[in-house]
């Protein structure tokens, strides 16, 4: 059955209309780049399913953005957060890292023609503990 279907696909032409060019205009193409370039793409490192709502809800406190963020799903456990100031934007970038019900909150900067299917995490954030360590060994140049 399926390769009597791509058979048939295979033997579909064209006609001289269906062939036209469609032109995609740039118009607000502009200020659309320009509301994305203080967004932070995220997904939530998990596989079982959680409360999504809980977890924007949480975000937004934790973050102090309350108005200034707008969270926009974007794929299956993926998300965009357009955040208003540069301050706030570097603030939470920097600040995590950042979890949900015990799940790594995965944060990469947006780029220009981005998309949900290529976006790549391979970078965590995470804090270390070290109990007992003595007191001469308790700065960040030693635990780098």
């Amino acid at each position: 059955m399926a390769e009597d279907v791509i058979n048939n696909l295979g033997k579909m032409k064209l006609t001289a209309k269906e062939e036209e060019v469609i032109a995609i205009s740039n118009e607000g193409r502009q200020e659309e780049i320009e509301s994305c370039t203080l967004s932070l793409i995220g997904n939530f490192l998990t596989c079982k399913p959680f409360n999504k709502k809980a977890a924007q809800s949480m975000l937004r406190r934790a973050w102090g953005l309350e108005d200034g963020l707008q969270i926009i799903e974007v794929g299956t456990n993926l998300f965009q957060f357009k955040i208003d100031l540069e301050f706030e934007f570097e603030r939470v970038l920097k600040g995590g890292p950042w979890t949900f019900d015990n799940q790594v909150l995965m944060l990469h900067k947006w780029q220009s023609g981005m998309t949900a299917k290529i976006v790549q995490f391979d970078l965590a954030s995470l804090w270390v503990q070290i109990w007992g360590a003595p007191f001469d060994m308790a700065c960040p140049k030693v635990a780098e």
